[in-house]
């Protein structure tokens, strides 16, 4: 196979054979210097088909999944670390990684804690992890440039099982391709990327025998009663708590001494409150009244920075999405979903959601102009389709296995973790984060059931930004310094 390749073949007997899809793969060769040191890399950029075998059929192409690997020039590939990276969504592409954290070039999309103007800014990743493992960033089909192929049906990938055998055996794919049954390997999902994951720490293992050194979740959810806010389910009232609380004491609305303190103190308050007077208050339903009631409504003013009035109307239980748009309501300004530390503006300041999420709205077009212009111009492949940053694919994602129950797949990963006791997880969490609280992260964990002797196989970092706290420079130079340490002590 060459280093590019077209992507049809036709046969030369006969010019009206059916068309059948190739790998697409453009090979270029790099330098980036990482932490002082200069590292020559080769950048693998294309497509791969992934096949199916079907009864009386054979294998049966289904999809072409685009992928950019990168490794390390002069080195073991039997000893040298890899790690398959992906973000979530569902729907999401793996530029958010890739240009923010990973990757030999990043985006700047902040400054100062503000989004920057265009024309947007690459740049040299001097905080890459590349120095420690190799990566192959993958987009799951109909997000970046991958698409199910002619005669095949998308929806067949959209689904959380669907998902998982498709990003599974593309890895069994190239690991066999690539020889690298014999590294080290780690995973790294983002948001659902993390729900992927767990979903593959099973898959791997059980259906392919392939165990794993690590596993890296950056922002993670994998019980989603955590964070589903429907009637009848106070959880994600009580662990999305501190993440408010955290967000108030960013943008000042709390009282001038809870202010001033540290905020991971400030947590470790609200926490407690958090777990035992108000879950035992939300217990009681109806029968929360009188100075119980009162105590539980004066503590979440100073908590929230929201008024008496306000709460009550909630009934003590407050909504992310009607937070994001209270908080700052007098203000007409709203706060970010996947990071509260940025500021939106709404035409209509008397509604009762946010008209958009202003932290998206602040990397939506750095990333997507930089990667576009960097996957061209520096990478070489050329396609006519464009790349998906983010489809709507979770409005329509097949839950199935999960029907009439919250998705829950850390059962999976408490399964895989006894099976294969050497496998380690890190979760890095940011506290501005209302996709995926810290707090009900920590829930997870604490009731993932795994014995007490590999407990110590789980770390956990957080940082003074959101979602994507590698938007934030200091919480990139935090996060690869910890993920650095993790991969250090998981080969």
């Amino acid at each position: 196979m060459n280093d590019k390749e077209v992507n049809i073949k036709i046969s030369a007997d006969n010019k009206n054979e059916e068309k059948t899809p190739e790998d697409n793969i453009v090979v270029t060769r790099h330098k980036v210097t990482i932490n002082g040191k200069e590292i020559a890399y080769t950048a693998t950029t294309g497509t791969m088909i992934l096949s199916v075998e079907e009864e009386e059929k054979g294998l049966k192409p289904k999809a072409s999944i685009f992928f950019i690997a990168y490794t390390k020039d002069d080195e073991n590939a039997s000893k040298r670390p890899i790690t398959f990276a992906y973000n979530g969504g569902p729907g999401s592409s793996s530029v958010w990684l890739h240009m923010g954290v990973y990757g030999p070039y990043r985006c700047i999309s902040e400054r100062d804690e503000k989004a920057v103007a265009p024309p947007y800014e690459l740049i040299e990743n001097e905080y890459s992890l590349l120095d420690k493992t190799d990566f192959v960033f993958i987009d799951p089909v109909s997000t970046g440039y991958s698409r199910a192929v002619e005669g095949e049906k998308a929806s067949q990938f959209h689904g959380i099982t669907k998902d998982i055998e498709s990003v599974g055996e593309f890895i069994r794919m190239y690991t066999t391709k690539y020889q690298r049954w014999s590294s080290p390997k780690f995973l790294s999902g983002e948001s659902y990327g993390t729900t992927r994951s767990a979903g593959l720490s099973g898959y791997l293992q059980d259906k392919y025998g392939m165990y794993l050194n690590g596993i890296m979740l950056i922002s993670s959810i994998l019980d989603f009663q955590t964070a589903y806010f429907v009637t009848g389910n106070d959880l994600p009232h009580i662990l999305f708590l501190p993440s408010y609380t955290a967000t108030a004491w960013y943008h000042k609305k709390l009282s001038n001494d809870f202010n001033s303190r540290e905020l991971p103190e400030l947590l470790k308050e609200v926490e407690e409150f958090a777990m035992n007077e108000y879950t035992l208050g939300l217990m009681k339903g109806d029968g929360l009244i009188g100075t119980e009631r009162i105590s539980i409504r004066e503590k979440l003013e100073k908590y929230t920075g929201l008024s008496a009035e306000y709460l009550e109307n909630t009934d003590l239980r407050i909504n992310i999405h009607k937070f994001v748009k209270e908080l700052r309501r007098k203000d007409r300004r709203t706060v970010g979903r996947l990071d509260s530390r940025f500021v939106g503006i709404d035409r209509d300041g008397t509604g009762m959601n946010n008209e958009y999420d202003p932290s998206y709205a602040a990397i939506q077009g750095p990333y997507t102009a930089t990667f576009n212009d960097y996957v061209s111009r520096i990478l070489k492949f050329e396609s006519k389709l464009p790349y998906e940053i983010l489809a709507g694919l979770y409005m329509n994602w097949d839950y199935k296995e999960y029907q009439n129950r919250f998705v829950n797949v850390a059962e999976t990963l408490r399964s895989a973790m006894h099976k294969n006791q050497n496998m380690k997880i890190h979760v890095a969490n940011g506290y501005f984060d209302f996709a995926t609280p810290y707090f009900a992260t920590e829930y997870t964990f604490s009731h993932l059931g795994l014995d007490p002797t590999l407990k110590k196989n789980i770390t956990m970092s957080y940082y003074f930004a959101g979602h994507m706290m590698y938007l934030h420079e200091p919480s990139l130079i935090k996060l690869r310094d910890e993920l650095s340490k993790f991969i250090d002590n998981s080969c």
